[in-house]
C-alpha cells in the first residue's frame, strides 16, 4: 500500500436569503453561503483534498458550476460521489483533517454533528475525521463576516504505486 496526501481549499460569500450549511449541517444564522450548489464550503474543501490525493483533479472538474443539474445540490451528494470515485479507483480514505475559517457564527457547537455527518457520508469511522474552527481575528473578508473559508487535508491509501507518466 502507498500513502497519498491531498489538500483542498474553498471560500464562499455570505449572503442574505440562503440557508447556512457547513459540514452537512444547517446552522442558524441570518445569512448563508452563495454557491451553485448549497455552498457548503467545508465539504467542497474536503472533496478537493480527496480528489487531489487521488490525482483526480478538483471539484470543478467533476461537478462544474455550469451543470444545471447541480444547481442547489446538497454537497453531501457531491462528497458521497467523490468517495465512490476513490473507491472505484481502489483508494481507501485514511483520514481527513479540516479547518473552517469564520468570524461568525460560532462553529464549535456544530463540529461534533459535522464530524458524524462527514464520516457517514464518506463511509468511514468518526475517528478518521477531524474538524476545527478558527476566526481570522477580524482580519480580511472572513474577519469582516463577508464569507467563510475552509481548508482540508486528506490522506488516502493506494493499492499500488503511482504509474510514471
Amino acid at each position: 500500500m502507498h500513502l497519498r496526501i491531498g489538500q483542498g481549499f474553498d471560500v464562499h460569500a455570505l449572503v442574505p436569503g440562503r440557508k447556512l450549511i457547513v459540514g452537512g449541517v444547517e446552522i442558524p444564522f441570518d445569512r448563508g453561503l452563495l454557491g451553485h450548489s448549497d455552498g457548503d464550503v467545508l465539504l467542497h474543501a474536503i472533496c478537493d483534498a480527496l480528489l487531489g490525493a487521488a490525482g483526480l483533479g478538483d471539484i470543478g472538474r467533476h461537478f462544474p458550476d455550469t451543470d444545471e443539474k447541480l444547481r442547489g445540490a446538497d454537497s453531501r451528494a457531491l462528497l458521497s460521489a467523490t468517495a465512490a470515485r476513490l473507491r472505484e479507483q481502489g483508494f481507501r480514505i485514511v483520514n481527513v483533517d479540516a479547518t473552517i475559517i469564520a468570524q461568525a457564527p460560532r462553529m464549535a457547537p456544530h463540529i461534533e454533528l459535522m464530524t458524524v455527518c462527514i464520516a457517514q457520508t464518506l463511509g468511514v469511522g468518526g475517528g478518521q475525521i477531524n474538524i476545527k474552527a478558527k476566526t481570522s481575528e477580524r482580519l480580511g473578508f472572513t474577519g469582516r463576516g463577508e464569507g467563510i473559508a475552509a481548508q482540508a487535508v486528506a490522506l488516502i491509501e493506494s493499492p499500488s504505486a503511482p504509474v510514471a507518466q
